[in-house]
């Protein structure tokens, strides 16, 4: 009976811990609002359509920023993963998804 109870509380604990991750968390941003909401819908979509390959949801995510805003994107969609670049100035975002996602955006010409 005890382990029936333990099984249950686990399941009932799994949905609220995939809750708890399932939106995006924008941590460092300087883009305005409309190039944000546009950015942050595309890296969404990119990880959602490529979970298990982030290579292609990083290029995705780059040729739509390009085509949208301009050449000279750069995209990088990993795990853990730190940085140091050089961007142009209102053109950059780091953010979370899912959890488990690092996304890391900015333009350099």
């Amino acid at each position: 009976m005890a382990e029936a109870e333990a099984a249950a509380a686990a399941e009932s604990n799994e949905p609220d811990y995939k809750r708890l991750h399932a939106y995006s968390l924008v941590r460092n941003t300087d883009m305005d609002d409309e190039m944000l909401s546009e950015a942050v819908d595309t890296a969404v979509t990119a990880c959602d359509k490529f979970p298990d390959n982030l290579e292609a949801a990083a290029q995705m995510l780059k040729q739509t920023m390009d085509t949208k805003f301009g050449p000279s994107w750069h995209a990088v969609v990993g795990e853990g993963f730190g940085f140091e670049i050089t961007y142009e100035v209102r053109n950059l975002l780091y953010m979370f998804h899912a959890g488990m996602y690092s996304i890391c955006l900015w333009k350099c010409a």
